[in-house]
């Protein structure tokens, strides 16, 4: 399958102002993947202009509480934990039988993936009935984004035990972050019909889709270094795919109570920062 054009021809499609025709998918897609509105800014499916604007639909104030303790980092997204742990010489683990190298999941420079060797990483995945804002999981002032050139293989939990190197093998953006426990790498991972990734300083990443490996230095100073806040949003995808956060070596540990399979809501406890 033309997975590149099918998914632009779907967001084509997911961006068009469609009126009544635009209603009833998004209606559709609410009783297919039982979607609480009751969550939402906006409840009525009428509200949405286009299905792009349903699919990366705001959340009510108040519904997703942000961890107030300073040495927990939260979680970033809604979805699901795919695989987490350690960072393995230079490995990550995609599922059994399965891990991936860490440098070509970042763009191929060692450089970029040094300071993470030895560190911990995990893997969410994002349904389609997922709240599809990211938001950053700890304060951070961005140093680095890096678009990575790749396929758009589905990221759901049957391909990612079944396709090898999966997540460094598609379409994916990466942001570094400075934090106080070091460089966070957070990567927006590409997926069939996934019509767009977006970062909050950049705008549209992708489409349109490249064939090298681009990068973009931020100052991390001055009244124009970009930094969020703990909970701020950071991206987002318009329809579903994975994010993977990875920091380096003694910085953090995951909470006990992380492992596959685990539900994630964006702003709760996942892991505490070492002393």
């Amino acid at each position: 399958m033309p997975k590149h054009f099918v998914s632009r021809m779907v967001g084509k499609l997911a961006a068009a102002k469609a009126g009544a025709l635009t209603t009833t998918l998004i209606k559709l897609f609410i009783k297919q993947y039982k979607i609480d509105m009751s969550e939402a800014q906006y409840s009525d499916p009428a509200h949405y202009k286009t299905f792009n604007e349903f699919f990366t639909r705001p959340l009510k104030d108040g519904v997703r509480p942000l961890t107030a303790d300073n040495d927990i980092i939260a979680h970033p997204v809604d979805g699901a934990i795919s695989q987490l742990g350690p960072i393995v010489e230079g490995q990550l683990i995609q599922a059994k039988g399965h891990d991936y190298s860490l440098q070509a999941l970042l763009g191929g420079s060692e450089q970029d993936t040094a300071p993470f060797l030895g560190g911990d990483f995990a893997t969410i995945y994002l349904a389609p009935k997922d709240y599809h804002r990211i938001h950053m999981p700890i304060d951070g002032t961005l140093s680095k984004m890096i678009y990575v050139p790749g396929d758009l293989f589905s990221v759901n939990p049957l391909t990612a035990q079944n396709v090898p190197n999966l997540f460094a093998r598609n379409e994916r953006v990466v942001a570094i972050f400075d934090t106080e426990i070091g460089p966070l790498a957070m990567v927006l991972v590409g997926a069939t019909i996934v019509a767009s990734i977006e970062t909050i300083w950049a705008g549209t990443v992708t489409p349109p889709a490249g064939k090298d490996v681009f990068s973009w230095n931020y100052k991390t100073s001055g009244e124009n270094a970009i930094t969020l806040k703990k909970g701020a949003e950071m991206g987002r995808f318009k329809l579903g795919s994975t994010v993977i956060l990875a920091w380096g070596a003694d910085k953090a540990d995951i909470l006990d109570d992380q492992k596959p399979g685990t539900v994630t809501r964006m702003g709760t406890p996942f892991a505490k920062i070492d002393d």
